[in-house]
């Protein structure tokens, strides 16, 4: 048995959230024991968890999940949450009186901005009253009601949160991208959801360099029928021209021009179900255009709150920051973080701006008590040779976590090798989480009271029935590799897809995506294994999205883009382990005469940067002969990245042309060895 990296200090184990909610309901204190009573006693555990978390907010009776026969006919889960219970998200982040005995004051700082340019921005809370209250009555004033769209094409600053919370207030939905997205990958997303209200920035920065986006922005507006009010923020420029939207069907304001009318307005919190949605997330868009997941209010601030608190131990007047941009949903996890009393601490540009000590700047420099960044941020300022506790004052960080994608090994030794003796007296917790987009939440998580393992995530989540499963649906025990599912209900499940049928229902396509793989338990496409420790090893996806440096990236927004290269006939991506990491690899087809010279390589990779982010263009673009494809005419990513990289392919009886395989094994091995050479 491997020894652990870290055993949590006795004191600070019993000084735990965790350790507290266990005392407060009479469970026994042991991890296993919790898990085990809060997911054999889901309605019991979901019950004192709110009572613990949600002390603000009375719910309706006794009766925690109303049963619709526990599954549906078709396998799925299908229940309601809290019926009768109303609530309004925005309020109770606003409030943060998640812990009354420490709940915080009025000037306690609310959010903290910070970019890479240096310019640092506060928001108390007090303030952020204020301000929410305005921009929700400047959303009513722009007759937004209730289930009515509001968007954000925003860089992660304090103006794209109030949005969020002022859309909330009203029981409007919303949604964000982040601005590095084209305007081919803003509207795959918003234009499906036919939002009312569009609050997008003039520009962003990354890298010291100046993006402007307002000739995009005219073009995203331009397409979008159902918009009656666009809202420019200042932040490239702080008098932006407005020029290019001149014309617009919209009406066009500044920020500040579109708020001042609503000085003073009275903050209103409209109390709404517990199901009501509060925003929209997106799919990676693997097989088609991104699918709009609706989150439920109530369901995802429970699920943020037991993660922060229980899992992660973050504490009231804790600072908190997780690198993020507001197209992925570790930002909606982290502006959550307000509702436990702490303050949420965001950084907007590139985290290697001015070298590998970025981020670890700011955690002295805000006096951080909880970092988080993805796995590939971790082993690329292990490679940069930088040691953080030798060169900045940790002193206050005790939690560090990682998510995005498995972190290895190497990079749990290195954290606590570089990372963790300049952390506080008591160690640095180090946890490596695990969920997704599909659930705003865990899986598997952290746990403050439990040692750490190299390469394992320490716990499967509370009042999650995590199991590991094999392609027969049968449960697998340590050791044994196969399917992550969750075996029971839990109340972030998505409230549905949009244009899948009634909200609150499960749809087809909401069906075949957690319920199809394995009927009876919800199955999202990742493989892993249960460890001798309690833990979980995920070892990456069991579909086709991909995944470099912890970014989800789906193919088909990819193939949309290369689609708009003439040469090209057909194109395959794939992902290529190198590493630890991810490497996106596209297989183009090209027309009769064509050559993959370097004029053609550029126009790729140029098409698709800008019609999708930088992270979607791939590390190596190869020429071949043939795609490999089934009998109906399907190209088969998953055969290619087995083959590739050396795992078995399955069932190569269903390609008309196996035979590509070999082919194309061969010619990206030559491409590699070019590139790396």
């Amino acid at each position: 048995m491997s020894e652990p990296l870290w055993v949590p200090p006795a004191a600070r184990s019993a000084a735990s959230q965790l350790r507290k909610f266990a005392d407060a309901v009479g469970v026994e204190p042991d991890y296993e024991g919790l898990h085990r009573w809060s997911v054999t006693e889901p309605d019991r555990f979901w019950s004192a968890a709110w009572d613990h978390l949600l002390t603000s907010a009375p719910r309706a009776g006794a009766a925690i999940v109303e049963r619709r026969g526990v599954t549906g006919q078709d396998g799925s889960f299908d229940v309601e949450w809290f019926p009768g219970t109303s609530l309004n998200v925005a309020e109770l982040i606003l409030a943060g009186a998640s812990d009354p005995a420490n709940a915080p004051g009025s000037d306690q700082e609310l959010l903290v901005a910070v970019d890479e340019r240096g310019r640092r921005r506060v928001l108390s809370r007090r303030d952020a009253v204020v301000e929410v209250a305005r921009v929700a009555a400047a959303l009513r004033g722009a007759g937004v009601q209730r289930g009515d769209r509001v968007v954000a094409w925003m860089p992660n600053t304090i103006e794209t949160v109030v949005a969020m919370l002022g859309a909330a207030a009203v029981g409007a939905v919303f949604s964000s991208c982040s601005p590095d997205f084209g305007a081919d990958g803003v509207l795959d997303r918003f234009g499906q959801i036919e939002p009312t209200v569009l609050i997008a920035a003039d520009g962003y920065t990354y890298g010291a360099k100046g993006f402007d986006r307002r000739a995009e922005l005219a073009r995203i507006v331009d397409a979008m029928a159902t918009l009656r009010q666009v809202v420019v923020v200042p932040f490239l420029d702080d008098a932006p021209d407005l020029g290019p939207l001149t014309g617009s069907r919209a009406a066009v304001s500044t920020w500040d021009d579109w708020l001042a009318p609503h000085d003073g307005a009275t903050p209103r919190y409209a109390q709404l179900p517990f199901d009501h949605p509060w925003y929209v997330l997106f799919s990676s868009g693997t097989t088609g255009v991104p699918k709009c997941i609706v989150h439920r209010a109530g369901g995802v601030l429970l699920q943020h709150l037991k993660e922060h608190r229980f899992q992660l131990d973050i504490r009231p007047h804790d600072r908190v920051a997780y690198f993020t941009t507001c197209g992925w949903m570790m930002w909606n996890w982290l502006v959550s973080v307000p509702a436990s009393g702490a303050t949420a601490v965001l950084y907007d540009g590139n985290p290697f701006h001015g070298g590998p000590r970025r981020l670890w700047d700011l955690v002295e420099q805000e006096r951080l008590d909880f970092l988080g960044v993805s796995a590939k941020y971790l082993e690329s300022v292990g490679q940069s040779g930088f040691r953080p506790e030798a060169e900045v004052d940790l002193s206050t960080l005790r939690t560090l976590a990682s998510t995005g994608s498995p972190l290895s090994p190497e990079s749990f030794e290195w954290v606590y090798d570089a990372v963790a003796p300049g952390a506080g007296t008591d160690g640095l917790h180090l946890a490596s989480i695990s969920g997704g987009t599909d659930l705003c939440g865990c899986f598997v998580a952290g746990d403050p009271t439990s040692p750490v393992y190299a390469g394992e995530i320490q716990r499967p989540a509370l009042g999650m029935a995590v199991e590991v499963r094999s392609d027969e649906g049968l449960q697998l025990g340590p050791g044994e590799r196969g399917e992550l599912v969750c075996a029971a209900p839990f109340p972030s499940m998505p409230l549905g897809f949009w244009g899948d049928g009634p909200l609150g229902t499960i749809g087809p396509r909401y069906h075949a995506a957690y319920f199809e793989r394995l009927p009876g338990v919800w199955a999202q496409g990742d493989f892993a294994t249960l460890t001798e420790h309690g833990g979980i090893i995920i070892h990456g996806r069991s579909d086709t999205t991909l995944n470099p440096g912890g970014v989800r990236i789906g193919t088909a927004e990819i193939y949309r883009q290369v689609a708009h290269v003439p040469q090209v006939l057909e194109s395959l991506a794939f992902g290529d382990q190198v590493d630890n990491d991810v490497r996106v690899v596209l297989l183009v087809r090209l027309s009769d005469g064509v050559v993959l010279d370097d004029e053609l390589e550029a126009t790729i990779r140029r098409r698709i940067r800008e019609g999708c982010t930088p992270r979607h263009v791939p590390a190596l673009i190869v020429a071949v002969g043939d795609l490999p494809r089934t009998r109906s005419g399907k190209l088969v990513e998953l055969a290619v990245a087995d083959a590739v990289n050396g795992r078995e392919v399955r069932n190569t009886s269903a390609l008309v042309n196996p035979e590509a395989l070999g082919e194309i094994a061969a010619a990206v091995a030559r491409a590699a060895a070019r590139s790396d050479s």
